[in-house]
């Protein structure tokens, strides 16, 4: 999609602080953290929200997952726990229109959400 902004930092037209990426997933730092780690990972596969997911979507939802837990592996927070957030949707909160997930990390979570 064109005017999607992760599509565009899928396609480095925008520049992003990236934390992993391979062939169907991209993950980067949210540059307006809600954590003192806020990271976003997103499918490189333009799907609107979670509400747009296919059942061919089933193998790369779970692989995103495997990532996100590398990832809390790899920077140190996996012991002391994470949240992962999806938001779906205008009224979920959904700010950009391309399924992603938050991490969000670094301190001990409170009942409000992001």
């Amino acid at each position: 999609m064109e005017d999607c902004l992760f599509c565009k930092i899928i396609k480095g037209e925008i520049p992003s602080k990236k934390v992993y990426e391979d062939e169907d997933v991209l993950a980067f730092y949210d540059i307006n953290p809600a954590a003192p780690i806020h990271i976003l990972v997103i499918p490189k596969k333009h799907i609107k929200s979670l509400a747009d997911i296919e059942e061919d979507d089933e193998k790369l939802l779970g692989k995103i997952h495997m990532v996100i837990n590398k990832i809390a592996e790899e920077k140190g927070f996996k012991e002391e726990g994470y949240r992962v957030i999806i938001n779906c949707g205008k009224n979920g909160g959904q700010e950009v229109m391309h399924l992603h997930f938050h991490i969000l990390a670094g301190k001990k979570l409170g009942e409000k959400v992001v």
